[in-house]
């Protein structure tokens, strides 16, 4: 009987997600034979205090030292489960210079340095995979690289951060405000003490760079990506939106156009029927059109221990089965085209617009010819209120591009009959005007 291989994996940090991957690996020892042909070994973790660790870990495994990874010429996989920019990308590039394959969950990293890595990773044959950079344990990355290969994909969309989902729901379920719902999300454990990178959505910004390159097969970074957050979302807004049969949610939208690519990230209101529509508090959704395929919705938890852990340690079985059969380094980057990403004032949309404006005769029909001028058409105008001289008013526009809309709300804000503009948020497939 053959002796059965051994695979030496080498974990670089133990937080949330690297404690995940050591008790997923540890679990999956009696079968790993069986699923991949090999066994798999974590014989060292890196860590900066081993002291934190020493319960969890080995003594021997524990060393806070890189040189002792990378002069180890017996480990075939790194895992960098750190975090941040750096020290991370200099040990990515090291380890793929010594012919270590690599696996990643750093979507920081990726998102911006993501093309130079994988370039780096086909030149020393290597693999270099990041499935748990994007949507937690809902595998996205390795079907739209290969089970959706022989699509021309034109539009990925999803809810890619779960912290802000979650305050999202806790407002449109129990009619919370924003920074209520935004407490609660911090004292469960979803949201961080700085939730900045959520909440104004550079998190979900910088996933979807990392899916429209994929999808669309050309370089996009993240700072190509429009953000913006749901701070200045209300409850009312949710209110009024579920009353024109819409729900809010900060999606991740990119779109393969003629003239280029749209990325954004921003609330949006999208119909109630739609699928993401049901998607509540945590979970994470994708959502991709494709030529052949047509939809596609991927769903899932998008974050957390096991289920970010679970996508790692998918990654890892997947390099040491092309290790086994010698095919390392068969799917790398896949951006062989370089089309142009749009400014954001280039891009179309529809828009709510929630104002109060002085209620007097003619204040309507000067505001409906103004955005005419701008050739911004009105598809639903409703007042929903009157307090003594005010009236509160909800537009919703046709779509429109994004430099017509804004060039018109600049004369309007500075308008006397205009007494506030309170909300603006974009409307996802409102019907175009015939």
């Amino acid at each position: 009987m053959d002796a059965v291989s051994v695979k030496k994996v080498a974990l670089l940090g133990m937080g949330t997600v690297g404690s995940g991957v050591y008790e997923i690996l540890e679990k999956q020892k009696q079968n790993m034979t069986d699923k991949i042909g090999c066994t798999l070994e974590i014989v060292k973790v890196l860590v900066r205090n081993k002291e934190k660790y020493a319960q969890k870990v080995p003594a021997e495994k524990l060393t806070d030292q890189w040189s002792d990874i990378i002069e180890d010429d017996s480990i075939d996989i790194v895992v960098e489960v750190m975090g941040g920019i750096e020290p991370a990308k200099t040990y990515i590039q090291e380890a793929l210079e010594k012919g270590k394959h690599v696996v990643t969950a750093n979507k920081d990293l990726m998102a911006t340095h993501g093309h130079e890595l994988l370039d780096q990773a086909k030149a020393h044959q290597c693999d270099l995979l990041f499935e748990a950079a994007v949507a937690g344990g809902i595998p996205i990355i390795r079907p739209m690289k290969q089970c959706l290969l022989g699509n021309d994909i034109t539009e990925v969309m999803g809810i890619i951060n779960g912290t802000t989902n979650f305050i999202l729901t806790k407002m449109s379920e129990e009619e919370m405000e924003f920074e209520d719902a935004l407490r609660l999300a911090t004292d469960l454990g979803y949201a961080e003490a700085d939730p900045t990178a959520d909440i104004e959505g550079y998190d979900a910004g910088r996933k979807l760079a990392i899916l429209a390159s994929i999808a669309f097969h050309s370089p996009v970074t993240f700072q190509d990506v429009y953000t913006e957050g749901i701070s200045k979302i209300t409850a009312k807004d949710i209110r009024y939106a579920h009353e024109l049969g819409y729900e809010i949610k900060l999606l991740g939208i990119a779109k393969l156009v003629e003239d280029g690519i749209e990325v954004k990230v921003h609330p949006t209101m999208i119909p109630l029927h739609h699928p993401l529509a049901s998607v509540k508090d945590a979970f994470n959704a994708v959502f991709v059109h494709g030529d052949a395929v047509d939809d596609a919705m991927f769903y899932g938890r998008g974050a957390g221990a096991l289920p970010t852990g679970s996508a790692v340690v998918g990654d890892i079985m997947d390099i040491a089965r092309n290790m086994q059969y010698h095919c390392t380094g068969r799917i790398g980057c896949s951006c062989y085209r370089k089309i142009p990403v749009k400014v954001m004032k280039e891009t179309r949309s529809s828009y709510y617009i929630r104002m109060k404006l002085e209620d007097r005769a003619g204040t309507l029909a000067a505001l409906a010819g103004l955005f005419g001028s701008n050739n911004v058409s009105i598809s639903m105008l409703i007042q929903k209120a009157k307090e003594g001289n005010t009236a509160e008013v909800v537009i919703v526009t046709y779509d429109v591009k994004e430099k017509q809309f804004m060039d018109s709300m600049t004369v309007i804000s500075t308008m006397s009959m205009v007494k506030e503009i309170s909300s603006v948020i974009r409307v996802h497939h409102v019907e175009k005007e015939e």
